[in-house]
């Protein structure tokens, strides 16, 4: 049972979820007759849980599918979640441990059967959380990375790649997550300044009593040392090159060489060279032919090359070494300086670098067409301000290491023979085949071929995505890849450019030549009020399920498309909710008053004039209104549009509208008022819609009777008709009268039901005239011509128009006095920096007319604005 002037919107969400899905709404098949408009979801990880962000973020897709939708577009949103191998596999690998089994101890085959059922206990909770936020997408679709087609896909495109000599296996730095124990590309490792120490210590000249001093942040590296360098400019250290060091702790003799690549202003001048774990002294390495010495195990803890401390932490080994090193009086300084240091994206561990052979993808050819598309817009991207970050990376891409060493994901189709040799190939079957042909040997067979052990890179399979829903990798020509192929919208996050984004559109042109979608709308990141990005550990993330029991569906995705303009962080604040909740409370109230219109309408009833004014005006309200929605979706401003339609709802409908036409107590509504006011409310529930569909979908049916199936998701979106633009332009003048006259009786204490008489004498009388029935009926006043006697009695300022009004109580002149000369002194200010503004040539030569127009009327307005305040001060002296 609803309240009279509230409504309980979760007593019907699930009512009309089921009902949508019940009549196939979401459902798309493709439709020669039709425009497609498609989008993917960008797959949440099957390990998520809803926050904010993807509350955000879908919510702006389902915004869109409905709308192309009710445009009559055969609208397609495809659903999906990603198997995401690193986040996974940990948590299974956690699970395990709390039943006391160590990863170790399975094979892979037992350890992806855990796997697969941790995916299917817990991998559908966000699809479901997913579905109470209302959104629209066809569920028969839902895909996850690791399904069958999808991984056929993964495996083919990788073939390509390789088969093209796009992809190659070698030995490389590259950087290291000893939690997850895996690679992980660049672009997963986050770079944070931190407090480090650089340790200044003692290395012995060999064969002298000397010793050169190293700056090191990293001791625990020592023992894998192979050099030392210097600038051959230093003139500090000439007489120590071509001579040896030794190694401090393990007395290991090396040779001290030059190379300019060494800062001879950072730490002493000196760089120890550890190529196994830095990628600068690689370089150097691979360049003086140097040993590298990799003194680390997969786990971060040393190992046996090491030869000491084999087994401890990398961390706790390097205060074992320095209180060596101490001990030992090799420890000259420590000096406190910030460093940049690397942490996995997923796991939060520093990352090592690592030299080790892994598959990696030559980007730079790949990147030439996804960087060419985007600079000249035939993908285009909102804000455009995110197109000189993708450029940046594009232009200084580096070959992607896409090999992971972990087991659930998608595996690596390489076959190794037994002398080392590989072939790449879809299954085992087609591998045996091409190694027999390979080797000329029949004889082998597939006890002979070992698979490896790794698996791809989470975000290589999801850059299939726009193509592989739709099988557009395994058949080419397929109905639907060329109906649903490219997608229209992309919504996604900032942060994600370089993983997904730029992948996506390189993937599309590699392998369809063409876009994988038309635009891209980045939204922002969700903060707190206090402009903190929201997480866990500072408990600023409120659960969005909690948030949308509490305020209902609709009041949760319009609160947070109050503040979300596109591409700019997202500032959340729960009393945003609340207005959201408020709002559909407003529309729920507006429905009982228009019901309340339909027990008392009269067919016949003539019109009275204020009522077709009225209908007049708020006709072209609502037109000109469309026009801006329709442009504030175009340019995907999709906070600008909410404000747009809840503005028209709330102000001009329920405040101006509904007031108007409202008939005098014990009067019936005109039935073609009635009727009209019915229409106006169906194009405004059907333009809030895509915004709040729970709370429009219920009015509508309550509104008027309807067959099961004349539901509002699948009506028709309204379109701007011609309007009366005079109309728009005189009622600013009438409504901003009625707001003051309002002002002038509140404050002045007099009762509602008084009559106020109201004197003019220069006026423009066209606005007076069309809207002066209304202006009467609702601010309960009788309007006069000239006015004998103009003293003692208050004004109003309407345009270029003054008014009075006498009052029966005794009038505080001087208050009203001071009042009116703080105005004038406002508006001479505001007049001088105008004048300022128009005689400054800059401005009057690179200004558009149409600004400078602009510019100019504020000047005519204030100039109107102080002689009529200035004559109204006359008098009241």
């Amino acid at each position: 049972m609803q309240k009279k002037n509230k409504v309980d919107t979760k007593s019907f969400e699930n009512k009309w979820y089921a009902h949508w899905q019940e009549k196939g709404y979401f459902e798309s098949n493709p439709n020669p007759k039709k425009q497609p408009y498609t989008i993917v979801m960008p797959p949440p990880n099957v390990t998520g849980i809803l926050h904010m962000g993807h509350a955000l973020n879908n919510t702006i897709q389902d915004i869109l599918i409905r709308k192309a939708r009710m445009e009559g577009k055969e609208a397609c949103w495809v659903p999906g979640t990603d198997h995401a191998s690193i986040a996974t596999e940990a948590k299974v690998v956690n699970m395990l441990k709390e039943k006391g089994i160590e990863k170790s101890s399975l094979t892979r085959e037992e350890f992806l059967k855990y796997a697969w059922e941790w995916k299917e206990k817990h991998g559908e909770i966000i699809i479901d959380q997913l579905k109470h936020l209302g959104i629209s997408c066809d569920w028969s679709r839902n895909k996850f990375t690791l399904d069958e087609d999808l991984s056929k896909s993964v495996i083919q495109y990788f073939i390509k790649l390789y088969d093209e000599e796009y992809i190659y296996r070698g030995n490389r730095m590259i950087n290291w997550d000893p939690i997850g124990q895996t690679a992980i590309s660049d672009d997963e490792v986050i770079h944070k300044e931190v407090d480090g120490i650089l340790y200044h210590i003692k290395y012995k000249i060999s064969d002298s009593n000397k010793y050169v001093i190293i700056a090191t942040s990293r001791p625990e590296t020592i023992m894998g040392d192979v050099a030392i360098c210097v600038n051959p400019n230093d003139k500090r250290y000439l007489d120590i090159v071509e001579k040896h060091a030794i190694v401090p702790l393990i007395n290991k003799k090396i040779p001290i060489i030059q190379d300019e690549y060494v800062s001879m202003d950072f730490g002493t001048g000196c760089l120890k060279v550890t190529p196994a774990h830095d990628i600068n002294d690689a370089k150097l390495g691979i360049k003086h032919k140097l040993e590298s010495i990799d003194i680390l195990n997969d786990d971060g803890t040393l190992n046996k090359n090491a030869q000491i401390f084999i087994g401890e932490d990398r961390f706790e080994a390097r205060k074992k070494i320095i209180q060596k090193l101490k001990e030992n009086n090799l420890v000259v300084k420590e000096e406190k300086y910030k460093q940049n240091i690397g942490f996995s994206e997923r796991t939060n561990a520093i990352v090592e670098p690592k030299i080790s052979k892994q598959w990696f993808i030559k980007m730079e050819e790949l990147t030439k067409p996804a960087l060419t598309n985007v600079l000249n817009e035939n993908i285009k991207f909102h804000p455009n301000k995110f197109i000189n970050m993708y450029k940046s990376w594009m232009n200084n891409v580096k070959d992607w290491c896409i090999s992971r060493q972990l087991w659930w994901g998608h595996r690596i189709p390489a076959y190794y023979l037994k002398d080392g040799s590989f072939v790449v190939a879809e299954n085992i079957e087609k591998a045996l085949s091409k190694a027999q042909n390979i080797t000329n040997d029949k004889t082998l067979t597939k006890k002979d071929l070992k698979q490896d052990e790794d698996v791809l890179d989470t975000w290589f399979s999801s850059s299939l995505w726009p193509i592989s829903v739709f099988n557009g990798v395994i058949e080419s020509n397929n109905e639907e890849i060329k109906y649903y192929y490219p997608t229209n919208d992309l919504v996604t996050a900032p942060e994600i450019i370089f993983f997904w984004v730029a992948r996506m559109i390189i993937a599309g042109y590699k392998l369809k030549n063409d876009k994988p979608f038309n635009n891209v709308y980045f939204t922002g990141i969700v903060r707190d009020k206090e402009k903190r990005k929201m997480s866990k550990s500072l408990g600023n993330s409120p659960d969005p399920i909690k948030l949308m029991d509490k305020y209902g569906v609709d009041g949760v995705r319009s609160g947070m498309l109050f503040c979300a303009p596109a591409g700019n962080d997202l500032l959340f604040d729960e009393k945003l909710c609340e207005q959201g909740r408020n709002f559909s409370n407003k529309i729920w109230n507006a429905f009982n008053l228009i019901k309340l219109f339909s027990k008392n309408s009269d067919k016949n009833r003539k019109t009275k004039k204020k009522d077709e004014i009225a209908i007049k005006w708020f006709e072209a309200k609502l037109n000109h209104d469309l026009e801006n929605i329709q442009s504030s979706f175009k340019n995907f401003r999709l906070s600008e549009a909410l404000m747009i339609v809840y503005k028209l709802v709330w102000d001009d409908f329920c405040s101006w509208y509904l007031e108007m036409i409202k008939p005098a107590f014990k009067e019936k509504i005109p039935q073609q008022v009635y009727n009209k006011t019915i229409e106006f409310f169906e194009i405004l529930l059907k333009i809030l819609h895509p915004f709040m569909p729970f709370i429009t979908e219920e009015v509508w049916h309550l509104i008027k009777e309807r067959k099961e199936d004349e539901c509002l998701i699948i009506s028709s979106w309204p379109s701007s008709q011609k309007y009366d633009q005079n109309i728009l332009k005189t009622s600013e003048y009438a409504f901003e009268f009625i707001t003051k006259l309002r002002k002038l009786r509140s404050d002045n204490n007099i009762s509602n039901k008084e009559i106020i008489n109201v004197y003019y004498d220069s006026i423009n009388k066209k606005w007076l005239e069309t809207f002066k029935d209304n202006i009467q009926n609702l601010c309960c006043c009788k309007f006069e011509e000239n006015m004998s006697d103009q003293k003692n009695n208050l004004s109003l300022n309407i345009g270029d128009s003054i008014f009075y009004v006498p009052i029966k109580k005794n009038i505080n002149f001087k208050e009203e006095q001071i009042k009116i000369e703080k105005e004038i002194k406002y508006y001479k200010e505001f007049l001088t920096s105008i004048i300022k503004k128009l005689k400054n040539e800059m401005f009057i030569n690179n200004a558009p007319k149409k600004v400078i127009d602009i510019e100019n009327k504020k000047k005519n307005d204030a100039e109107l604005k102080i002689k009529n305040l200035e004559k109204t001060l006359e008098s009241l002296i």
